[in-house]
């Protein structure tokens, strides 16, 4: 079905979601072109290993969504289309080491700090929180925002008029410091680090990168304020009430549509080749995908110039992951009980373990001792899986796209990611866990592992089987994310505007990058 459109979105990822909706929400005609079968890019849910057992088969948690100003705009309309959410008002996360030592957070900020060994880090922890607060409005504009634009100067001059000078000068400086340097500067325990470093790998970093320190902070202040809440039933119903929240908007999704070609006419962007049928955007084209694709392959060449397209040849991928899903007869026993009332346990003895692991993995080898991320949304929801059984949802996000070692030396890597080496390196993560949970060999009843290679090719954004849709290091964050030369999700090329992971804040659940293109387009609009 050819046509015309105030806006066509390419990709259906959140982003891609939360753009058309918010167009659409002012009147715009806007069309969907997705590649894949369904809506959703990396959020999914469905019965992977056995019937009755629901596992979201990639994404998960949706803290950053319900903090998010797309939550804030389209979250009412959600929940009329069916949108559920289940969360913890109690524990929330913990992390256990080799030593078997442990560090838990609770919903509230004093019964984390309150488990601390020393009491001036009860201290700095509860101030650090407290600075995060006071300042949250800044901090989050500046996430928000477009990052070159007069947004952002006003957002910093937000942080001056609350901290002053120094104030600001110490987000500086926590920008510039890496996860494990902020721990050890403002702790003299390890529950900070044991904590939230391996939180590190959901924001696509290592210990030892800058802003890790920046980032930990807004984790634990983002968890605290907004739990770890997950979707009832399975992401697959977050998708359902997306689908009807554009469906009632008369949004057009086409399915199974991949764009060829992004059309330009006198240096403007006029609409897309998709299907091989012409679809024409009066208004704007908001693409959802890699800087390489969009710069090196959707666009013509004579639309772009030579350094923004050896810039987006630079574009580097992060690590790559695994998913795991295994369901269970019954609940695991942990040899620490605390343990079990836990949604989330990282398997890590923080910086250290974590720091070697990545590591390990930047060098092409398989970690000997991955850090592993231990999810359990059925104790939230316990209709994803049967009457007195469980559910493991594991994520290794320290792995090489293509492997040429074994850091153990145990794994065959010469024919890279066959089925045999993912399912080794799956169990290997499993046997790491039984040291924690004896027994739980036993309780298997089923594994269902994603490889690095099936992330990317169910997602061409997921480059390399990275799921953050490109390495977030500081040097390709912020004011140079996706790329130096176009830093903002406006393009060089008039009416096209790049959104999603690649794009500024960066990859996660909060929609930010689709909802701040549509508020900008909807602002010029006026």
């Amino acid at each position: 079905m050819s046509g015309e459109f105030d806006a066509i979105v390419v990709g259906a990822g959140i982003n891609g979601l939360v753009a058309a909706a918010e167009l659409a929400r002012a009147g715009w005609s806007v069309l969907i072109c997705e590649r894949n079968p369904e809506i959703g890019g990396f959020i999914a849910s469905g019965q992977r290993t056995l019937p009755g057992y629901v596992h979201d088969t990639y994404a998960s948690w949706h803290p950053l969504f319900v903090s998010g100003p797309a939550y804030a705009a389209l979250g009412e309309q959600l929940h009329e289309h069916g949108l559920v959410y289940r969360n913890s008002e109690g524990w929330l996360c913990a992390s256990v080491g080799g030593d078997g030592r442990i560090a838990r957070a609770h919903r509230d900020p004093q019964r984390t700090a309150e488990e601390f060994e020393h009491p001036a880090d009860r201290t700095a922890y509860l101030a650090t929180l407290q600075r995060v607060g006071a300042d949250i409005d800044a901090l989050g504009g500046l996430l928000a925002s477009e990052p070159r634009s007069w947004a952002l100067l006003r957002h910093g001059a937000k942080l001056l008029n609350t901290g002053g000078l120094r104030g600001a000068e110490g987000w500086l400086r926590q920008l510039a410091s890496s996860g494990r340097g902020f721990a050890r500067r403002e702790f003299r325990g390890q529950e900070v680090d044991r904590l939230f470093a391996p939180w590190l790998l959901h924001a696509g970093l290592s210990p030892d990168h800058a802003s890790g320190g920046l980032m930990m902070a807004l984790l634990a202040a983002t968890m605290h304020s907004a739990g770890l809440p997950v979707v009832e039933g399975g992401q697959a119903n977050f998708l359902a009430a997306f689908a009807g929240l554009l469906e009632s908007l008369d949004v057009r999704v086409r399915t199974r549509t991949e764009v060829e070609r992004v059309l330009v006419d006198h240096d403007r962007a006029v609409g897309v080749i998709a299907g091989g049928q012409v679809h024409r955007a009066r208004r704007a084209v908001l693409a959802s995908v890699s800087p390489g694709a969009l710069y090196g392959e959707l666009l013509p060449p004579s639309a772009v110039k030579p350094r923004l397209r050896h810039q987006a040849a630079q574009f580097r991928p992060g690590r790559a992951a695994m998913q795991v899903h295994v369901a269970l007869s019954a609940p695991p026993s942990w040899r620490d009980p605390r343990l079990a009332e836990v949604p989330i346990v990282h398997l890590s003895d923080g910086s250290g373990s974590t720091g070697i692991a990545c590591a390990e993995a930047d060098a092409g080898l398989l970690p000997r001792r991955p850090t592993v991320v231990v999810g359990r949304q059925h104790l939230l929801d316990d209709t994803r899986v049967p009457a007195g059984a469980a559910s493991l949802w594991l994520q290794l996000q320290e792995v090489p796209f293509s492997p040429t070692g074994d850091a153990a030396g145990e794994l065959d890597t010469s024919r890279g990611w066959t089925r045999e080496l993912a399912e080794a390196h799956a169990h290997r993560a499993l046997r790491h866990l039984q040291e924690h949970a004896p027994g739980l060999d036993d309780l298997i009843r089923a594994i269902d592992v994603i490889a690095p290679p099936q992330l990317a090719e169910h997602n061409p954004n997921a480059i390399g089987g990275d799921p953050y849709g490109g390495s977030a290091e500081l040097d390709q964050s912020y004011l140079w994310r996706p790329l130096p030369s176009a830093g903002n999700h406006r393009t060089p090329i008039s009416g096209l505007w790049h959104i999603g992971a690649a794009t500024h804040p960066g990859a996660g659940l909060g929609g930010e990058s689709g909802w701040t293109a549509a508020r900008s387009l909807l602002k010029r609009g006026r």
